[in-house]
C-alpha cells in the first residue's frame, strides 16, 4: 500500500481538478480537461505534459478529438491505451449525433447531415460513403454504410443503395461521404454517381433528396448547390 509520502504527485493534482470541475466546469483550461480525460486513458501517470504537447501539435480541442490514429500516434507519450479511448470516445459522440438525428421530426437542412457526417467521418484517412433514408414525411429511418474506400475514391453501386432504400420501405435517400483531403469540391464521379443514382431512383419511385460531401469543417450540398 502506497504511503502517503510514495503517492505520485499527480494524484493530488487530478483530484484537486476533478473538485474544481465538479464547482466550476468552465473555470478549467482547455488543457486541464484535455488532462483529466487522458487520465482515464493513463491513470497511472502524469498528463499535464501529454495534454500541452497534443494541443501544441493540434491546435486546439477539437483537433485533437478530430485527429487520426496515424497523427495521434505520432506525438510522443501517446500508446496504443489512448488511441482506443480515442476511438472509444468518437464513436460515443458519433452515436449521440446519430441519436439526435433519428430523434429529429423531420431532416429538410444539408448543415444538420452534415454535422451527422462530420462525427461520423471527419477523422477518416479513407473515404466512406452513407446513406440517410428517410420516410414520405422524411424522418430517418436508417444510417447506413454502402462502402468502404480509399484515400480518394470509394466504390458505390446505384443498385446497393436502392437495395438499401427498398429494404428499408424508404421514400427517399440522401447520399453522403467524405474527402479526406479536405477539399469538399465534387469530383467528376461524384458527379456521375448522383446523376446514376437519381436516375436510377426514379424509376423505382424513391427521391434522392441530396448529397453531402463533408471535408473538416466544410461541406458541399448537391441540392444547396442546384445541382440536382
Amino acid at each position: 500500500m502506497l504511503t502517503k509520502k510514495d503517492r505520485p504527485h499527480y494524484l493530488g493534482h487530478r483530484s484537486r481538478l476533478k473538485d474544481r470541475l465538479r464547482q466550476d466546469s468552465r473555470a478549467l483550461a482547455d488543457y486541464e480537461i484535455l488532462e483529466l480525460l487522458l487520465g482515464y486513458a493513463n491513470p497511472r501517470r502524469d498528463n499535464k505534459p501529454l495534454a500541452k504537447a497534443l494541443l501544441a501539435h493540434f491546435g486546439s480541442l477539437r483537433g485533437v478529438y478530430q485527429a487520426r490514429e496515424t497523427e495521434l500516434a505520432a506525438v510522443d507519450g501517446v500508446g496504443e491505451g489512448l488511441t482506443a479511448f480515442w476511438a472509444l470516445w468518437r464513436e460515443f459522440l458519433a452515436r449521440l449525433g446519430e441519436q439526435d438525428v433519428r430523434e429529429r421530426v423531420l431532416v429538410d437542412d444539408p448543415g444538420v447531415v452534415a454535422d451527422l457526417a462530420r462525427e461520423r467521418l471527419g477523422n477518416l484517412a479513407t473515404e466512406e460513403f452513407w446513406v440517410l433514408l428517410l420516410d414520405g414525411a422524411n424522418r430517418v429511418l436508417g444510417w447506413e454504410r454502402v462502402s468502404r474506400g480509399t484515400v480518394d475514391q470509394t466504390p458505390v453501386y446505384p443498385r446497393e443503395i436502392l437495395a438499401l432504400a427498398l429494404s428499408r420501405q424508404a421514400a427517399g435517400v440522401i447520399m453522403v461521404h467524405n474527402h479526406p483531403g479536405g477539399d469538399p469540391k465534387p469530383s467528376d464521379k461524384d458527379r456521375e454517381i448522383t446523376r446514376q443514382v437519381s436516375l436510377a431512383a426514379h424509376g423505382l419511385g424513391v427521391r434522392v433528396l441530396d448529397h453531402v460531401i463533408v471535408a473538416g469543417k466544410q461541406y458541399f450540398s448537391f441540392k444547396k448547390a442546384r445541382l440536382m
